[in-house]
């Protein structure tokens, strides 16, 4: 029976020979055909639509070799293995093929290991097949027996095959066997022409208002413009599908220039079939060209719009006056055939229902090095992505060479000389690397050259050279560079040319392709092999595509988000985030989602103290209602619905103020009567919802926070308003979150006498990350976390922290059947992000300077996308692995994501999982619940403790870092700083009347008070140690800004003198007059900010035993005093003219005196007479945003000072002039500096190694430090340490 089917099947085959199946080579001058078209028994009665075409024998005769391959040899193998050899098959008639196999030649060792297929309608114009729009290679065969099939993703409509190979068995040659499986395909197709008419549909009544409307179409054209379909509904209201530039636009009429609705597809005029379908669902449609669709929200005047009249291949009544110029297949509405319809409508035009191409045979240049050389002939229109590049280089009859090329998108003509140029060129055009087809005519007359470059657009540029031109002799090379002329000035030409000319007729390109004209290298000739890498473009939110004829790019500025894509957000999803990067208050954009479709909004974070919040306000409309019987108020926010909904669930917290003051005027009317008098209106998703609620109160209850907490005024009603009495009030808060935020507010009871009401709505206030904290705790190298498969066919982003104190392991991995994707901690100093898109296996490293098993948190950012992989680890440069120009790029898996360890299910191979933390893991913005998912799985705990060690050099200025479950907080209590990270100055701004007392707790007091305030505020009298830090701001000079004496009538005081410098008096002995010490640093009464530090330098400062001060008072010198008499005259004089000022962070040891009487004055023990205003007098740039921060150090050994006289009495401290900081600061100058004496050695002031000055203006002892030598006279920040 078998050999029965065969022989019948070789008879068809026969029979077919001459208007059949054929098989051709490039130098073929005769072919030979014996095909045997089988059909197999089994296939059939499984699918009777394949058909197995079996090549067995082929019989070529050339005029130079003939090669029989018959059954026996088994196969195809031409003479000559090289890359222009192909295998051309003719089905006979258009044909569905899904699927080809290949095959090794019989008993040989010639196989193909790769190769090329395409496909033609007519055997000229080839189009090549690819994979995923990108690969154009299909894996052959590693040996010559195996069968190798390929079925194709998206099955191709041809009569012709081609196959090209690529790459074949090195120690053998070229061999194939190949099988092509499709299935019959039919068509009905008309052929319009521009200004021959079209098609007119017209719908019936009984056909309209249908759930679903479609129309589909196959079309082909080599024109880029004219009205493909127009659907026309009542009123004149209609839809174009128009043809623009390559493009397939979907358009509406206007009242000025159409209006676009969508935009699809390109360079649709290359003469291929283009499937269309255009699908309308209520007040949306889906608009497909080819295999890609776009959802359109159609206008609201089309709500209620029907379908009355369909026009083809051109507009009607409309002006849209170009016609459209090419064939249509298969036009369906609703499946009904309308081309079917049309033939037997007398009225259809002037069209024909068959489908007649004009042969346009193009070539294709795909490198730089790609050129064609031929007798004297020139380009007719070409088309390309590239901005640059060389089109033609010819000889001149006078001498000379010409090179014809692109620059910056314009033509140009340069003529050299030799080595010089004699004619600096002329352009013409603009914008030629659009990708369209572009027209060119060069022509020489009587020394006049004229450039013509789309002429029928106005591209025309003409020069008179000084010297005679003429061409159309010799050679000219296209493309690629000639090895006699030198063209190393200019890129190849990456693009196609079609219509050249020879002596004013068509070259013939299958004569150059038979080798019969001409000479050429890497082209590809009857074909034009551009693409379009902009459609679709790859890049995301909102970037703007731009390409070459290999690459794309991406410019994503203003967009929000970078990379090779712009996939990745520069922002970061929550305030949350921003704080632990360190920032203060202030408003950021934030993007919750991160990568993923919502864009980023700007908020205001709000930093300080332990709440973190984001707020969202809003402005207000106000809607009067009919009748005026009640006042409606809408809110809009800045951010969209959707932001605003991501932003609200994620975090912790949202609320939102509603206050309502009211005079005879019923808010809810909670007894139940209907209707409500005022209503909150929501919006969940795109739909709106009343809220039967106020503020404090449930969700749902009618109450307001009164009858939740059971104190209406009126305990019949649950709002005080309702109680209709008296002027009072209802607020409280909305915290539902799927009741925030809100929308409108409507009030019902306000038109009545004597009504009277005022309301409130505060803004959207969130606080918290969920997402940010959300951390997993491996506590062995088995435990591990799984998830559903991770999807990221195109785009994949993954971000998470880890810290670790192990070496290695594998931080997720996700397997597919061939594809993974895997992060992993391959050393303590190395990350490895690898993955296989079918391309084989990629790495992207980073290399860590420091170990990464450190146990503080790391950041990791991986990101894959089709044109590279990237790896961030912290803050270190980025890594980059491109992708290949060609490959695969679709990521597929199919397995379980695994976090902690590898899937060993399906690698079959264990590597060591990891131990350690992981945290706020988000694969393509979403964030993975690591803790709900660890409280079921064994051997992982949900949280991680331990943030303090990563987070805790955010605490400054002595703040410290206390752990929390979910995160850290500074502990500001011993900082004289405040704010979220004690970064934030403690100011004020002092007059010449305020002073302030602080009184030093004896120890008994401060053990009874310390667990109540902070140790600012309270200290142990007893010193043993000084550390002081202030900043002062004064235009006074001179000026006593410190006096510090006790029972002995030892004293010390800091002044600016007369001189405007720095000066410290000092009297350690009655005996004894004052020493004097100036500082060399000039104009510190200057108006700018100055900081002065004083510590105990190497730690030679030691406090005396059991000196306890007692009180430090700030205040003017008072003639009046107890002190007075005793103190120095001109000191006393001094003092008497106060202080006016500014002072901030006043530091003394673990005390902040000044921060004490700003923040605490009713708790902390000091007292305050006079203005005393907190201000931001202590910022740089406060008062003068020009002037420079002076820092003044003053040298804690260049001054030595005699000792306290000893006695049983606590010293008295009086503080003068009213300037907090600078008092404590010489208080503890003066001990700290007695103290050094004492320890160092006490002989010091007898010995006199160190002498003072007792007049003011001596000059004997100024501060002679390195560290304040070097910035006197620079306006850098100066500094004084002491």
């Amino acid at each position: 029976m078998f050999a029965v089917a065969q022989s019948i099947s070789i008879i068809l085959v026969l029979l077919q020979r001459s208007g059949g199946f054929s098989f051709r080579t490039k130098s073929q001058v005769m072919l030979f055909i014996f095909i045997l078209l089988s059909t197999r028994a089994d296939s059939i009665s499984s699918n009777p639509d394949i058909n197995l075409i079996n090549l067995l024998c082929v019989l070529f005769v050339s005029a130079r070799v003939c090669v029989c391959v018959c059954a026996g040899a088994g196969g195809w193998s031409p003479l000559v293995s090289d890359r222009y050899q192909w295998l051309e098959v003719d089905l006979g008639e258009r044909t569905k093929i899904t699927a080809v196999a290949t095959q090794g030649r019989y008993g040989s060792s010639d196989w193909l290991s790769s190769y090329l297929l395409m496909f033609s309608d007519s055997g000229h114009n080839w189009r090549q097949y690819r994979q995923e729009d990108s690969i154009g290679f299909f894996p052959g065969n590693s040996n010559a027996d195996s069968v190798v099939q390929y079925k194709l993703q998206q099955p191709a409509v041809a009569r012709f095959l081609r196959l090209l190979p690529l790459d074949w068995n090195p120690s053998g040659r070229i061999g194939l066997r190949l099988e092509t499986y499709g299935c019959p395909y039919t068509s009905d197709v008309v052929s319009l022409r521009r200004g021959g008419g079209g098609l007119v549909y017209r719908l019936s009544p009984g056909t309209r208002r249908t759930s679903k409307e479609v129309v589909s179409l196959k079309f082909k054209t080599q024109r880029n413009s004219g009205t493909l379909l127009q659907a026309e509904g009542h009123e004149g209201s209609s839809l174009h599908l128009e043809l623009q530039r390559g493009k397939l636009l979907l358009l509406t009429p206007s009242s000025g220039p159409p209006r676009r609705l969508a935009s699809l597809g390109s360079l649709l005029d290359d003469q291929h079939w283009h499937h269309v379908v255009l699908e309308r669902r209520s007040t949306h449609l889906n608009l497909t060209v080819d295999k890609h669709t776009e959802r359109v929200q159609l206008p609201a005047e089309f709500s209620q719009w029907d379908v009355e009249q369909l026009f083809v291949g051109e507009a009607h009544r409309s002006h849209f006056q170009n016609s459209f110029h090419g064939c249509i297949e298969n036009l369906l509405y609703n499946g009904q055939n309308l081309i079917e319809l049309a033939k037997h409508n007398d009225h259809r035009g002037n069209v024909t229902f068959s489908c007649g191409e004009s042969v346009s045979v193009a070539v294709t240049f795909p490198g730089p090095q790609s050129f064609l050389q031929m007798p004297w002939a020139t380009p007719t229109t070409f088309r390309t992505w590239n901005k640059a590049g060389l089109l033609a280089t010819f000889s001149l009859q006078q001498g000379g060479v010409a090179w014809l090329h692109l620059s910056d998108s314009r033509l140009q003509l340069l003529i050299h000389q030799g080595d010089k140029e004699i004619f600096p060129g002329v352009f013409a055009g603009s914008d030629l690397s659009d990708g369209q087809w572009h027209s060119v005519d060069l022509t020489s007359k009587r020394g006049h050259i004229t450039i013509s470059v789309d002429e029928e657009e106005g591209g025309v540029a003409h020069a008179t050279p000084s010297f005679p031109i003429s061409t159309g002799e010799g050679q000219v090379f296209f493309g690629g560079k000639s090895e006699t002329w030198s063209a190393n000035l200019f890129d190849g030409f990456q693009g196609c040319m079609r219509l050249l000319t020879l002596d004013d007729r068509p070259v013939d390109l299958i004569a150059v392709q038979q080798r019969l004209l001409g000479n050429y290298s890497q082209l590809q000739i009857d074909m034009c092999g551009i693409m379009d890498r902009c459609s679709p473009s790859r890049c995301e939110h909102g970037g703007r595509c731009s390409q070459s004829w290999t690459v794309f790019h991406c410019n994503c500025s203003d967009s929000g988000y970078d990379g090779a894509t712009c996939h990745s957000s520069v922002y970061e999803q929550s305030c949350e985030a921003y704080k632990h990067n360190g920032n203060t208050s202030g408003h950021f954009y934030i993007d919750v989602d991160g990568s993923g479709p919502i864009g980023p909004q700007l908020v205001y974070c709000n930093m300080t103290g332990d709440t973190h919040t984001h707020t969202h306000t809003h402005t207000y409309t106000h809607t009067p209602t009919p009748h005026h019987l009640s006042h409606s108020v809408h809110f809009q926010y800045p951010s969209e619905e959707e932001q605003l909904q991501a932003a609200i669930s994620q975090s912790e917290h949202c609320e939102q103020e509603l206050s309502y003051h009211c005079r005879k005027s019923r808010l809810l009317n909670t007894l139940g009567e209907t209707p409500l008098f005022c209503f909150v209106v929501v919006k969940r998703g795109k739909n709106l919802f009343i809220s039967t609620y106020w503020g404090g109160a449930q969700p749902g209850s009618q109450q307001c926070a009164c009858g939740l907490q059971g104190d209406c005024v009126d305990p019949e009603h649950y709002c005080n308003c309702d109680a209709d009495r008296m002027e009072t009030e209802d607020s409280g808060l909305l915290t539902h979150k799927p009741s925030l935020p809100v929308r409108s507010l409507v009030l019902g009871d306000v038109q009545r006498p004597g009504s009277e009401a005022a309301y409130r709505v505060g803004p959207l206030l969130c606080r918290g990350d969920r997402n940010f904290w959300n951390a997993a705790f491996f506590d062995k190298e088995t435990s591990y976390l799984h998830f559903p498969t991770f999807h990221g066919e195109l785009s994949a982003d993954i971000s998470f922290l880890f810290k670790t104190t192990a070496s290695f392991g594998v931080f997720l991995e996700n397997l597919g059947i061939k594809d993974f994707i895997r992060i992993e901690l391959s050393s303590s100093t190395q990350v490895i992000f690898s993955f296989d898109v079918g391309n084989g296996p990629l790495e992207v490293r980073v290399e860590s300077s420091v170990p990464l098993n450190d146990n503080r948190w790391h950041r990791v950012r991986a990101e894959r996308n089709v044109k590279e992989a990237t790896l961030r680890l912290d803050d270190l440069p980025v890594a980059t692995q491109e992708a290949p120009a060609d490959g695969h790029f679709h990521l597929q898996l199919n397995s379980q994501l695994f976090i902690g360890e590898a899937d060993r299910s399906l690698s079959g191979v264990w590597q060591k999982g990891f131990r350690g933390c992981i945290r706020s893991l988000q694969l393509n913005g979403v964030t993975l619940d690591l803790e709900e998912r660890a409280k079921i799985t064994p051997g992982v705990r949900p949280g991680c403790p331990g943030h303090c060690s990563s987070y805790g050099s955010l605490c400054q200025n002595q703040g410290r870092c206390t752990e929390r479950e979910n995160g850290f907080h500074c502990d500001c209590s011993l900082s004289a700083f405040s704010g979220v990270f004690c970064q934030t100055e403690v100011s004020a701004s002092f007059k010449s009347g305020t002073s302030v007392r602080y009184t030093f707790k004896e120890v008994y007091e401060v053990s009874r008070n310390s667990s109540a305030l902070p140790s600012s505020i309270y200290s142990d009298a007893t010193l043993r140690g000084e550390n002081v830090s202030l900043s002062f701001r004064t235009s006074q000079s001179p000026a006593l800004l410190l006096y510090v004496s006790s029972y002995y009538r030892e004293y010390l005081a800091l002044l600016i003198n007369k001189h405007d410098e720095l000066e410290v008096r000092y009297k350690l002995d009655s005996s004894r007059e004052a020493d004097v010490l100036r500082s060399s640093v000039k104009s510190v009464a200057n108006g700018q900010l100055h900081t002065v530090s004083v510590s105990d330098g190497k730690g030679v400062y030691k406090m005396l035993p059991g000196l306890k001060p007692a009180v430090a008072t700030f205040t003017e010198i008072l003639s009046s005093s107890s002190d007075s008499d005793d103190m120095d005259p001109d000191l006393a004089r001094l003092g008497s003219q106060g202080f006016a000022g500014c002072l901030s962070v006043v530091h003394f040891n673990t005390i902040s005196p000044l921060k004490a009487a700003l923040l605490h004055p009713d708790s902390s023990p000091v007292s305050i007479s006079g203005p005393l205003v907190q201000s931001s007098c202590g910022s740089a740039a406060s008062a003068n945003p020009y002037a420079a921060e002076n820092t003044h150090h003053l040298s804690a050994g260049v001054w030595c000072f005699g000792p306290w006289r000893n006695g049983n009495t606590t010293p008295n401290v009086v503080f003068p002039a009213g300037v907090i900081a600078v008092v404590i600061f010489v208080m503890v100058t003066g001990m700290a500096v007695a103290a050094r004496f004492l320890y160092r050695r006490k002989e010091t002031y007898r010995n006199q190694e160190v002498k003072g000055v007792k007049r003011e203006d001596s000059q004997d002892f100024p501060f002679n430090s390195r560290a304040d030598s070097q910035n006197v006279s620079g306006e850098n920040p100066k500094e004084f340490f002491m």
